[in-house]
């Protein structure tokens, strides 16, 4: 087979090792670059192929909900590593979980039986030519990501960043919260939780007195995200110090009982569809317990749903949004995909979801085929999606009146990225009718695209 038809994977991870067996079964011969054991990550503890690094759980199976359905969708389209994971899950409710050993020597197996897959033990330091697919994931070498920040002409690639929750608009109490902007400018763009004193002094002892993540250490090129300083910090300045900072009420009159109140917490729109909405100035460190009492305490927010927690943590991912096709294509190079967590998803499922879609539109380069976008219907289409969408870049000024894009923050599967569905009053207020309903048409929608993507 020409060298024109080789594809050339780096990372053996689980969307690396995705990737190379959905290639290897379309008669693709494949060079699987994995530096473990000869270089470790400081996380993983075996040589072998997609291993679990933390929990052992893909997440919930039922097609009701964001990760089930994700996984349904994989199946749908021939996904190899959720077909393994079930062939060695263990008993966990509702969930896929899977024997760690078990599962990662079931992989590693598979793939060095593939006559078509030839797995190399070396560290790639530079991104080679001809068809590439980098899954290198959130832990990848120091080498190999300047060799991605020199493509990407990226300032930098690692960020110790701390970063807000964000919640679903749907599930925000508005007989509390209101919308506004301050002083009335523009469009009333945020939405703002109110409190009186004996509120805000309750959320505050709750945040001063909550336990924190450990964190990494910092090295002397370790790059922050500016404005990201933990909300827990600021408060540990003095009790007044948010409301003159990130709560301040000043300009924020609820119009329904004309008061400026003691306190206020805003939410900013975080994503293109009005689903999704952050914390402003909310920044945090905090366990996830503790940031869940610590939200729910907020009014307008008892019954909340995090979508995403906040964390501070070394972290390696592209800016997706300026470098990739929903395709995750490249858009300077032909050929050069990116797949897993480096290209701004999280979590084990929407991992194995990258490998798999970058190497079905690698496929579709090698065939000369029209590649595949995936409709937003779809959980895999709203991920790819999003993460690629210029409409979620952050810009901040510089000194030189030029602007910095700064990546949206990594996001798992989430029902408030899907394109919504028309629902009438009554059947929005069913969550889980409204669940039912977009599952229902998203497995439609994958089965009509499947048999031109699965041959």
């Amino acid at each position: 087979m020409s060298s024109s038809k080789e594809v050339k994977i780096i990372g053996a991870g689980l969307a690396g090792s995705e990737a190379a067996l959905q290639l290897a079964k379309r008669d693709i011969k494949v060079k699987l670059y994995e530096m473990r054991p000869n270089k470790t990550t400081g996380a993983h503890i075996s040589d072998k192929c997609a291993e679990f690094v933390c929990s052992n759980s893909l997440g919930s199976s039922d097609i009701t909900n964001a990760s089930g359905l994700l996984k349904a969708e994989m199946e749908i389209l021939g996904g190899e590593l959720i077909k393994i994971a079930k062939e060695n899950s263990v008993p966990a409710g509702n969930a896929l979980a899977i024997s760690r050993e078990d599962f990662s020597a079931a992989v590693t197996n598979k793939i060095q039986s593939s006559p078509n897959i030839e797995l190399i033990r070396e560290e790639l330091t530079e991104i080679p030519d001809g068809n590439v697919i980098i899954a290198s994931g959130p832990l990848t070498s120091d080498k190999m990501a300047e060799s991605i920040q020199k493509f990407t002409k990226a300032e930098h690639l690692h960020f110790f960043d701390a970063i807000a929750p964000i919640v679903e608009l749907d599930s925000i109490n508005f007989d509390k919260a209101f919308w506004a902007s301050r002083y009335d400018k523009g469009d009333a763009s945020y939405i703002n939780c109110p409190m009186n004193k004996e509120e805000y002094e309750n959320f505050y002892n709750i945040l001063i007195n909550a336990p924190r993540i450990e964190g990494h250490a910092i090295d002397k090129k370790t790059k922050f995200f500016e404005s990201c300083l933990p909300v827990e910090v600021l408060a540990s300045r003095g009790n007044d110090t948010l409301r003159f900072g990130p709560m301040k009420p000043v300009g924020l009159i609820d119009k329904r009982t004309g008061i400026e109140n003691y306190a206020v917490v805003q939410l900013r729109q975080d994503d293109s569809a009005k689903t999704l909405f952050n914390l402003v100035g909310f920044q945090t460190n905090l366990k996830w317990g503790a940031q869940k009492e610590l939200v729910h305490s907020i009014p307008g927010l008892e019954n909340a749903n995090i979508v995403r927690y906040g964390v501070m943590h070394r972290n390696t991912f592209i800016n997706s949004s300026l470098i990739l096709n929903p395709t995750f294509e490249t858009r300077e190079r032909q050929g050069l995909f990116f797949a897993g967590q480096i290209t701004g998803t999280e979590g084990y499922t929407e991992s194995i979801a990258g490998g798999l879609l970058a190497a079905i539109n690698m496929y579709k380069r090698i065939s000369g085929a029209e590649p595949v976008i995936f409709p937003k219907e779809t959980m895999l289409g709203a991920l790819s999606n999003y993460v690629t969408d210029k409409a979620h870049l952050a810009h901040i000024s510089k000194r030189d009146g030029s602007l910095r894009y700064l990546p949206p923050q990594p996001i798992n599967s989430n029902w408030a990225i899907v394109e919504t569905i028309e629902l009438s009053k009554a059947e929005r207020k069913n969550k889980k009718l409204k669940t039912e309903l977009l599952s229902k048409r998203a497995i439609e929608v994958m089965n009509r695209l499947k048999e031109d993507i699965i041959r």
